[in-house]
């Protein structure tokens, strides 16, 4: 993918991303996903198994925020070592829109 971490890229069919740390490193993608139901994720996240597989490891929401009356993206993702709740923001250094930093929140 790329020589960055942590990071979500939005791309024409969905996102592209990495999580990693000292226990995992782990490549995804995002497809989109729709839903009647309002509280459904924008995208599920989906990565291979280390045998080959895709399963699917967590979902992007968006959220809006009555504080800063702004729309927002937040991302759970299952690592294999736990649940990882993060939101998505700009990616340190970067002035690509399309680039997103995943920060932890929990």
């Amino acid at each position: 993918m790329t020589d960055l971490v942590n990071f979500v890229r939005v791309t024409e069919n969905g996102l592209l991303g990495n999580i990693a740390s000292m226990a995992y490193d782990i490549d995804f993608t995002g497809v989109p996903y729709t839903s009647t139901n309002p509280k459904a994720p924008e995208f599920k996240l989906y990565a291979k198994s280390p045998r080959g597989k895709q399963v699917e490891i967590g979902a992007v929401w968006r959220k809006y925020s009555e504080n800063t009356k702004r729309h927002y993206l937040t991302v759970t993702i299952h690592t294999g070592h736990g649940t990882l709740n993060a939101n998505l923001g700009k990616y340190p250094e970067q002035d690509d829109e399309d680039l997103m930093s995943i920060i932890p929140w929990d």
